[in-house]
Formats: C-alpha cells, sequence, structure tokens
C-alpha cells in the first residue's frame, strides 16, 4: 500500500514518466539514428559515393593525372559515414539489347539479313563503373556499335549459306570484342545471339538470275548469236 502511494505521489509520477521516455527512446529513437549510419544494398545492385548527386573520384597518390575510381559497395550492409555521405544505387542485373537488323555477307559473297541481339551487365568495380556512370553517354549504344562490327567480322569468315550455331557465332564474337567492350564501357558482354536470318532478297534474285543464264538454252542461244 506505501508503495502504490509513493508511486501515485508527484515524485513517483515523475520517475515513472522518466522511466517510460528512456524505454521508448531505447525501442524507437537509437534504431531511427542507426539507420542514418546504415546503408543496405540489395542483390542484383551495388551503391557508388556521391557528393551533390556527382559519383565521387578517387585518383592514386602522386599521380592525379591518372583515371581515378568511384567508391563501390557491393551487396550487403554497410557503415555510412559521415551521416551526409550519400551513395547511388547502380543496376547490375542482365539486361538483354537487340541490334538493328544487319545485311552482312559471307565469305562466298552470301547475302544474310540477320536479327541479333546481346546480353550485358555493369561490372561492379570501382574502375568500371566510373566508365559506366561518368565516360559514355549512352552505354547501350555504344556497346551496340561494337558488338555489330564484330558479329560484320565473325560473318565475314564464314563460308557456305548458312550461318553456324549460335554457340560458335557467341564465341567468335565474344573473343573479338569482350575485352574492348568492358574498357569502354565498363560493361560485360555475357551472350552474343543471332535471332534470326535469311538470304536478301536482291541476293536470291541475283543468283536465280545467274542459274537462269547457266541454264542449257540460255548457253546455246549465246553460241547461235557467236
Amino acid at each position: 500500500m506505501d508503495m502504490l502511494l509513493t508511486m501515485m505521489s508527484a515524485k513517483g509520477t515523475m520517475n515513472l514518466l522518466k522511466t517510460g521516455t528512456m524505454i521508448l527512446t531505447i525501442l524507437l529513437v537509437v534504431p531511427a539514428l542507426l539507420k542514418i549510419f546504415i546503408v543496405t544494398v540489395e542483390e542484383g545492385w551495388a551503391a557508388i559515393r556521391t557528393r551533390n548527386g556527382k559519383p565521387i573520384i578517387r585518383r592514386p597518390k602522386g599521380d592525379p593525372a591518372a583515371p581515378g575510381q568511384v567508391v563501390v559497395l557491393r551487396p550487403g550492409t554497410h557503415g555510412a559515414f559521415p551521416v551526409f555521405a550519400w551513395y547511388k544505387l547502380v543496376d547490375v542485373r542482365c539486361r538483354a539489347t537487340d541490334l538493328p537488323v544487319r545485311e552482312l555477307t559471307g565469305a562466298s559473297g552470301h547475302q544474310h539479313r540477320v536479327h541479333a541481339s546481346f546480353e550485358w551487365r555493369p561490372i561492379p568495380s570501382g574502375r568500371d563503373l566510373r566508365v559506366f556512370e561518368l565516360d559514355v553517354v549512352n552505354v547501350k549504344e555504344r556497346a551496340s556499335n561494337l558488338v555489330g562490327a564484330a558479329l560484320r567480322d565473325a560473318v565475314r569468315r564464314i563460308d557456305g549459306e548458312d550461318l553456324p550455331h549460335n554457340d560458335e557465332v557467341n564465341t567468335r564474337v565474344l573473343a573479338a570484342c569482350a575485352e574492348e567492350i568492358r574498357e569502354a564501357c565498363g560493361v560485360e558482354l555475357v551472350r552474343v545471339m543471332i535471332t534470326g536470318d535469311a538470304l536478301t532478297d536482291g541476293y536470291v534474285m541475283a543468283e536465280a538470275l545467274r542459274q537462269a543464264d547457266r541454264a542449257p538454252e540460255a548457253a546455246a542461244a549465246l553460241h547461235a548469236l557467236n
């Protein structure tokens, strides 16, 4: 009874309020403050440190002219200090891009109308994300040009009317331009696929005319004229 009377007194009420405020602070305010100092990066993403919305570049000491790198955080939970050092998320998941339809000529003169696409993804490293974020205005467009040029060179070395299996085309194109695309765009070329091809209408018509000219009747008519 005495304890109850003590708690109901003014001093007891103040102590109770202080205790409740302390508990609420521990349960609500402290976790909220801790979140300010923590950056969580989900799978399939990377984070780069920024200032005023622009990536921060760190250059090697003693060589200010050397190309720098951005600060990269991989998937996981990281301490972010100081409070006002913000981070920008970058999607590093694989994506696919269709190439424009191209008319390519093989080694034997066969002309193919080729539909192709390629898969690529940003590389979560300091150097590669610097190139991806700062050096290239349109990464997809630049990578498409490099893949298209390598695909054209690969088809130029192919004999016969039929293009080879996609695995062979993929191996040739990756060997020809994967490293160049990483240096120029900061992305990994994952796979190149020909999704459709046909001999061009002009080539088919020209071949039909040639076959007609080689017919015995045409040859006999030419000899008669001579």
